[in-house]
């Protein structure tokens, strides 16, 4: 988690814009639905008309208002209106008001000079009033009004009030807006028009806000995306830079079937789990929350509430079932993996055994073991959707017929309505989205836990906080003082008491019976593994006490089985020394005996290697390993039973070469055959681990019996005394 972090702290930037964006989104978000309401309730009920605060009024209408008020209020009244006088007007400003009210031309007009709270809650209670008293009195009312007291007015308006007190807000508002809409018909205001120029405004609007919610989802969606793919891109790097730090202790506790999907599957895992998270996780709880927000007050928000809750149950249960088959689905892709990648090296065994039939079952169990735990986990995938849906339809329909009498009764408008209903599916979208992402965690999390365990695997072989150069007065030589070894977990030593010293420009073999631990021992010295007793020492230093880098710099390694790498054949030969020259190439290739295989390809140096070198043979990919710790021009050489793939003739001619450019070098020897070994320097003779002989051919036919009896089995009694 914490590599995570840190990776992601990286992108620190492009997350807070994200998070920014996001916000921005969701703000536009729940506007919509406020738009929307505005539409109904104001476009299409109210014709336009936002509240009952007149713009304008004939002189008739403000001289009833006062009446219906008392001082303080007409007072109210006076300060907020003013008359529309031509000559306190210019020309065009008198044209505009005349063509929006006609009535100007015979009638005077008072005008709006400011809208406030107060002139609000003072206009409403009259404007009713007004309407209700036009419909059956005359005049004569508004003259008695005229001549009340401001407490005889006071009592008239509180028993006017007292018969709307039963009656909602958003009716005592719509009966005022009728006042108005009365009153603009009066003064020959186009209506029409009015309603158009609102519905066009507000839907002007919401389409701008619909295309930024596209453009922010859009960059969202590049943001997001670019952020999880460099953190999947630098989290495979980490793996794969601390997969070639590994000892071979870590890949017997880490197959290499499972890190190939450890660093593909599993991070494309956490890569879509990290896109989710930027895109939903963080985006749903604002929506949520502003949603919750916006209908916190409403009397329906126990519809919301009774929706969560049955959500929230569906996603506990889901989620418990889900866990285990989660964890259990990445170990199966591990399975597949390792079964699919043996059948497929080793194709050619399978087919000369005659166990394809054997294989391919073994291979459907695999995969048919993964696509049940994938199709019962899509299944679960599959229940949940439609049932959100059926959530969501049915709080819809609740919301509807709950809302529908709140209607009729004129506690609600429709708009109101409408409003709640989007509010409700964001919340509840929010809740859905937040589930979505948490039924992907538990496998996100899993991978995330096999990327992490790569991450932090202990390094059985390392280098030293501080580190020791190579004394350059002993350069070539590597002695091993009674070293031991034992595999991670074995319950006995592999290697015992091994002690012997080669010197520079010597020849130093190994020989013994297969298991004996010839390669072990060799695979010790550039620290493929570390001794468990013991120590071994080149150049005077022990091997554990300098850089890595230093000591692999220094020696040419060509192990058992010839391993090339996809290329041409230029570029696995100078694999080890990338600015080597053309005389290095053509150097190690004669020397190694590759050049006469070579030289018959039509792009000679520039033919084409495939993978693992399968397109080469045996021979020619052992000669082409041998050129390639050629060319390195190491002090060191260490051939693990690399000449067993060739004829006696090439390996004859191949080490009388050798023999001429390694006179300096020190050389390691591990072989099978006698013939490859006969004039070495020393030869150790190696029996279940332990040095049984040490000398030279001669020497060993003399005193060793193993030996001997290696000798005997490949060598004719002649060869053994002409040898």
């Amino acid at each position: 988690m914490k590599k995570i972090i840190k990776i992601l702290q990286k992108l620190w930037l492009s997350i807070i814009l994200v998070v920014c964006l996001l916000y921005l989104q969701a703000k536009c978000d729940l506007m919509l639905p406020d738009y929307t309401s505005k539409i109904i309730n104001v476009g299409i009920q109210q014709g336009g008309i936002e509240d009952h605060v007149l713009e304008a009024m004939r002189k008739e209408t403000y001289l009833r208002l006062q009446a219906l008020m008392k001082d303080t209020d007409a007072s109210i009244l006076e300060n907020s209106y003013e008359k529309i006088e031509k000559s306190n007007q210019t020309e065009e400003e008198y044209k505009e008001y005349l063509e929006k009210y006609p009535l100007l031309e015979t009638d005077t007009i008072y005008l709006l000079k400011e809208n406030t709270e107060e002139l609000k809650e003072t206009l409403l209670i009259p404007l009713i009033m007004l309407m209700n008293l036009e419909q059956d009195t005359t005049t004569d009312i508004y003259q008695a009004f005229a001549h009340m007291s401001d407490e005889e007015k006071s009592d008239k308006m509180k028993e006017f009030s007292s018969s709307l007190e039963q009656m909602p807000d958003s009716i005592l508002e719509q009966m005022a807006i009728e006042a108005v809409n009365t009153e603009y018909q009066k003064m020959g205001v186009a209506l029409d028009k009015v309603q158009l120029s609102y519905l066009f405004d507000k839907g002007i609007r919401m389409v701008g806000l619909a295309f930024l919610i596209m453009i922010l989802a859009i960059l969202v969606t590049f943001l997001s995306a670019r952020i999880g793919s460099c953190l999947a891109r630098d989290l495979r790097s980490s793996v794969v830079h601390k997969v070639m730090d590994f000892s071979s202790k870590e890949f017997t506790e880490i197959s290499q079937a499972s890190l190939i999907t450890r660093s593909t599957n599993d991070i494309q895992q956490i890569q879509m789990l990290v896109i989710m998270v930027l895109r939903i996780l963080i985006y749903a709880p604002i929506l949520g929350f502003g949603a919750i927000t916006k209908v916190s007050g409403s009397s329906m928000a126990w519809v919301i509430a009774l929706a969560v809750g049955l959500i929230l149950s569906l996603v506990i249960t889901l989620f418990a079932f889900a866990l285990p088959k989660f964890q259990r689905v990445q170990k199966l892709v591990d399975r597949l993996n390792l079964v699919s990648r043996e059948i497929l090296t080793g194709l050619p065994v399978i087919r000369a055994f005659k166990t394809e039939k054997h294989e391919k079952k073994r291979f459907e169990d695999a995969n048919m073991d993964l696509t049940k735990t994938n199709l019962f986990v899509n299944r679960l995938m599959t229940i949940m959707m439609p049932t959100m849906m059926f959530i969501m339809n049915g709080v819809s329909i609740l919301i509807i017929w709950v809302g529908a009498k709140k209607v009729d009764l004129g506690a609600m408008q429709v708009g109101d309505l409408m409003a709640f209903i989007t509010y409700t599916m964001q919340i509840i979208m929010s809740f859905l989205m937040i589930s979505m992402v948490s039924i992907m965690l538990p496998r996100s999390w899993i991978s995330l836990k096999r990327v992490a365990e790569v991450l932090n695997k202990d390094i059985s072989v390392k280098n030293k906080k501080e580190t020791k150069e190579f004394d350059e007065s002993m350069k070539g030589t590597v002695e091993f003082k009674d070293v031991y070894f034992r595999y991670p977990d074995a319950e006995e030593d592999i290697l015992s008491n091994i002690s012997f010293k080669a010197t520079k420009g010597t020849t130093t073999a190994f020989i013994g019976s297969t298991g004996s631990g010839k390669s072990t021992l060799i695979n010790l010295i550039p620290r493929f593994f570390d001794v468990t007793g013991g120590k071994i020492l080149i150049d005077g230093v022990d091997i554990r006490d300098v850089k890595l880098e230093d000591l692999r710099a220094k020696i040419g390694y060509v192990p058992q089985k010839g391993m090339l790498f996809s290329g041409t054949i230029q570029s696995n030969i100078l694999f080890g020394r990338e600015k080597g020259s053309e005389e290095d190439l053509y150097k190690a290739a004669k020397i190694s005996q590759a050049e006469e295989f070579i030289l018959e390809k039509e792009e000679q140096y520039e033919s084409e290697i495939s993978q693992g070198g399968t397109n080469v043979s045996g021979g020619q990919k052992q000669r082409l390993s041998i050129a390639r710790a050629i060319a390195m021009h190491p002090e060191i050489y260490i051939f693990d039973d690399s000449f067993s793939a060739l004829d006696y003739k090439t390996d004859h001619k191949l080490r009388k070469e050798l023999a001429k450019e390694t006179k300096e070098s020190t050389i390691f020897i591990v072989a099978q055959r006698i013939s490859t070994i006969l004039h070495a320097d020393q030869i150790l003779v190696l029996d279940q681990g332990k040095v049984v002989g040490i000398g030279r051919h001669q020497e060993l036919l003399q005193t060793c019996d193993v030996y001997k009896e290696i000798a005997s089995s490949q060598l004719s009694k002649e060869e053994l005394e002409h040898e």
